[in-house]
């Protein structure tokens, strides 16, 4: 599929800001007053900037908050429900630690389980799609969780939580690379399927359905050529994972930890494009791209 920018910025630091929110509300780190507004300002730049940038991809955007109605059916408006009922109950939780040193432990932990929660249903929108076999594996919420935990390990300076979940995530992105190599051919789709032809005989394309480009093709044909790819697979982990675990071995110092969290977001953005851009969409083999 086309890596949009606005979804690769919205999927990787909502992410992000959601996985800080979480360890926040556990209470992880013991902070109160202006340090305590530190963590929650950078929670709440990454989770609702991260939010309103999923905006710009839409052709309508001012009809977004039409998908709040869709809740029994859509994992859209799921994600919007969790999101909201997540940043208003941090927010009291993190009103009483900022403002009255007091730590009300409820609105704490519901608000770390819809945290979680909106990670998990962000990554339905896309676990769901049957179209896109890639994508379609318990391991693609499994990438996105593991993903926003380390994140939120890291932006909240738990350096034994973050190594550990770093290393994790590196290990589920590396077997979603490799069953989602074979998805495609797995998943029993062809062009004889998508035709209805297969009955037949064999099944193979003559000339291009028209002739000039549309939007099928912009959008969900996209293709990465296989030496890019595995060179963005290399780049993606070294900076997501080995660059962040390695500094945090080190001893510690506030540059080393800013240095961990830069690498590993290049790693996160890397890593969530190829997310994208290998996306097979069962529509490209209409067009001979599969």
């Amino acid at each position: 599929m086309h890596p949009a920018p606005s979804v690769i910025f919205f999927t990787v630091f909502s992410g992000l800001g959601f996985g800080l929110l979480t360890f926040l509300g556990l209470g992880i780190p013991d902070v109160t007053g202006w340090t305590a507004f530190a963590f929650f300002a950078i929670a709440y730049l990454c989770a609702v900037g991260g939010l309103i940038s999923s905006t710009f991809h839409l052709g309508h955007p001012e009809r977004a908050l039409k998908a709040f109605t869709q809740w029994r059916s859509s994992w859209l408006s799921r994600e919007g429900w969790c999101a909201v009922i997540a940043l208003i109950t941090m927010a009291i939780y993190g009103a009483g630690l900022v403002f009255f040193g007091q730590r009300w432990g409820l609105f704490g932990l519901i608000g770390a389980v819809f945290s979680l929660l909106t990670i998990f249903t962000t990554s339905m929108i896309y676990t769901q799609l049957k179209t896109i076999p890639r994508w379609n594996s318990p391991l693609t919420p499994a990438m996105f969780l593991s993903y926003g935990l380390a994140g939120g390990a890291l932006l909240a300076g738990q350096i034994t939580w973050a190594m550990g979940l770093l290393a994790i995530s590196a290990v589920i992105q590396v077997l979603l690379w490799a069953k989602g190599d074979g998805a495609l051919a797995a998943s029993g789709s062809t062009l004889a399927t998508a035709t209805g032809l297969g009955t037949e005989g064999g099944v193979r394309a003559f000339e291009p359905p028209h002739t000039g480009t549309n939007y099928l093709l912009r959008e969900f044909a996209y293709v990465v050529g296989r030496k890019h790819s595995l060179k963005l697979r290399i780049i993606a982990i070294v900076l997501m994972a080995v660059i962040p675990i390695v500094l945090l071995a080190a001893p510690f110092s506030h540059w080393v930890a800013l240095l961990a969290v830069v690498s590993y977001v290049g790693g996160a953005l890397a890593s969530r494009w190829l997310f994208f851009a290998e996306a097979e969409h069962v529509v490209g083999l209409y067009y001979g791209k599969r």
